[in-house]
């Protein structure tokens, strides 16, 4: 098991070395990845047992992509990570970092699967009239398929808040077998995953389906992309008495805008069912994005987010988060990030916790 950070640092470097030489390697093989280190530090409030804490992460994921022909690929994508940020001394409801940290790299999904996260062949059709059609079958992640979004969809380089990196109540699991289908049309596209995880939660397999309608307007404005995203997964979530299994649902809808060349913005509103025992039942998530040429950094960007999560049938009445961040990005493959959150838990019983979370991170990707 890799715990040691010099050992992941040793790893990382070594691969931005082989990514940096890939193409004197073998045209058709590239080598890619991101190695990203994060230190937060919290100050919590109405939250007895917690205080202040500092707590970092070093995640590393290389990846490896071989194209025999210009239809095919085979992709891997590997995770190493050191440390697990403010997990375990953070009353918070939802995480402050998004990111795949050391237990996230073990046992993947019950199935007994350390540091291999995706693993897939692709095939290409060309079809008439500009259409076409991408099949990937193996071990995928969903999230590469659903809910993408220009501004909010990155947690090594945009928010790193899961509430802001995704739509959670749509549940997009990760890292296991399944297959994706991909069709383009002009301005149109729709997306489809079928998956099977090995474990959820609750220690129970279950099966993943999610389909995403997306339309590309072109502007005055500038790009945007308009989704929607409808989910479920099989029976196979405990409900709030833990007494019987229930099946899930939700539907998302997400979207980008441009609006010229310095301003983006995003939206996300989401709801899910709650027969099964879900924390949260509606999201309402949306923020700016801010370049840089603004002020002559034309590569640099501000990040303004803010999320509504409603409670469901867990305990939690209701989340607020708000996060700012400012991202200089140095060269072609370093990008250092300066990061500030609020969270407000709202919970039927107890305490209510609050506090805000600052944080430094620092991101190469290759």
């Amino acid at each position: 098991m890799i715990r040691n950070t010099g050992l992941v640092l040793a790893l990382a470097f070594s691969m931005v070395n082989v990514a940096a030489q890939a193409e004197e390697i073998n045209e058709k093989i590239s080598v890619g990845g991101v190695l990203s280190g994060a230190m937060q530090c919290q100050r919590v409030s109405d939250a007895p047992g917690f205080g202040g804490a500092c707590s970092g992460g070093l995640p590393f994921q290389p990846e490896v992509s071989i194209r025999p022909t210009d239809a095919d690929e085979v992709f891997f994508k590997f995770g190493f990570a050191a440390g697990s940020g403010l997990a375990s001394s953070s009353p918070s409801a939802v995480s402050s970092w998004a990111a795949d940290l050391e237990d996230d790299v073990r046992n993947i999904n019950g199935r007994n699967r350390d540091y291999l996260l995706t693993a897939w062949y692709r095939h290409d059709f060309a079809l008439e009239n500009s259409r076409n059609l991408g099949v990937t079958i193996g071990i995928i992640d969903s999230t590469d398929y659903l809910d993408e979004n220009a501004f909010a969809n990155d947690e090594y380089t945009q928010f790193m808040n899961p509430a802001l990196s995704n739509g959670p109540n749509v549940f997009l699991p990760s890292y296991d077998v399944g297959t994706a289908v991909e069709w383009n049309s002009g301005a149109w596209s729709v997306r489809g995953v079928l998956m099977n995880i090995g474990a959820n939660d609750d220690g129970n397999n279950f099966n993943f389906y999610g389909v995403q309608a997306g339309y590309k307007l072109d502007s005055a404005m500038g790009e945007g992309n308009y989704r929607l995203v409808v989910a479920g997964a099989s029976q196979a979530f405990l409900d709030p008495t833990a007494t019987s299994k229930e099946s899930r649902a939700g539907a998302l809808f997400s979207l980008d805008q441009q609006f010229g060349k310095r301003l983006g913005g995003f939206l996300r509103i989401g709801w899910q069912t709650d027969d099964a025992a879900v924390d949260y039942v509606a999201i309402y998530s949306g923020g700016l994005d801010i370049r840089g040429s603004a002020w002559g950094r034309s590569n640099d960007n501000i990040g303004l987010g803010y999320a509504y999560l409603d409670g469901g049938n867990t305990g939690i009445v209701s989340t607020y988060l708000a996060e700012a961040y400012y991202r200089w990005q140095l060269g072609k493959v370093l990008g250092l990030t300066a990061d500030i959150q609020y969270e407000k838990d709202d919970n039927v019983v107890g305490a209510d916790p609050s506090g805000l979370v600052m944080g430094f991170r620092m991101t190469a990707e290759f």
